[in-house]
């Protein structure tokens, strides 16, 4: 699958002040219909080669750049995701494709064996990650509230209580040996949209006191990662 290009913005918010997002937008827009609630837990690994070259063009701003990552929601082995994430400046988008867990675990053990049946992106990545020695690196947690808007196609996110962990082997584990990588009370807002965003979201989302960053969980989750 291949999406266009869109904003994301991110933010550092206080407890506090999410809390009073969460209720500005409450009633304004929906949350996301396939989580209860909205609020889920999401878990990424992240590959990378032997130089940690998506870290070093991370830290230094490179655009555009890319990183290859496995993402599973609520532990759910059934659904399990590989991405490739592009970010150019202030806009990103996604080129993913459905993993089996035979498939995932192979890949998270480092079996980049091509097969016939295959898709495509799949083809791709183990190509790639072959010939790059590409390795997952450090797997980021975090929970996650979403809410939705088909206007602008928007959707915006609140992301809790973001830590890493090293041992990939515990990656479907519900208990995964992960650290907190964030000070206390403190998240992170992201806000995504296509073209426009409606003035009333605009609204919702002004208390003045947000604070926009180039925040990189990856980054974060490594710099703060023993043995990384």
């Amino acid at each position: 699958m291949q999406n266009k290009y869109r904003h994301e913005l991110k933010y550092l918010v206080d407890e506090r002040d999410l809390v009073l997002l969460e209720n500005k937008l409450t009633g304004l827009i929906k949350t996301d219909k396939h989580y209860e609630n909205g609020a889920y837990e999401i878990r990424s690994a992240y590959f990378d080669d032997y130089k940690d070259t998506a870290l070093k063009q991370n830290i230094m701003g490179v655009s555009p750049r890319f990183k290859y990552r496995i993402r599973i929601y609520n532990g759910d082995d059934s659904y399990i995701h590989l991405e490739k994430k592009i970010k150019n400046h202030d806009m990103t988008r996604k080129e993913s494709c459905n993993l089996s867990y035979e498939e995932c675990q192979r890949l998270l053990d480092g079996q980049y064996q091509i097969q016939p049946q295959d898709e495509d992106f799949l083809k791709q990545f183990k190509a790639y990650a072959a010939m790059n020695l590409l390795k997952p690196k450090v797997v980021v947690a975090y929970e996650r509230k979403a809410f939705i808007c088909p206007e602008g196609n928007v959707r915006i996110t609140f992301d809790r209580n973001i830590s890493a962990a090293t041992e990939i082997g515990q990656f479907f584990d519900k208990d995964i040996g992960k650290r907190p990588i964030m000070p206390s009370g403190k998240h992170v807002l992201e806000v995504k949209y296509d073209e426009f965003m409606p003035r009333y979201i605009k609204a919702a989302l002004n208390t003045g006191k947000l604070d926009r960053t180039t925040f990189s969980k990856y980054y974060l989750c490594r710099k703060y990662s023993i043995g990384t």
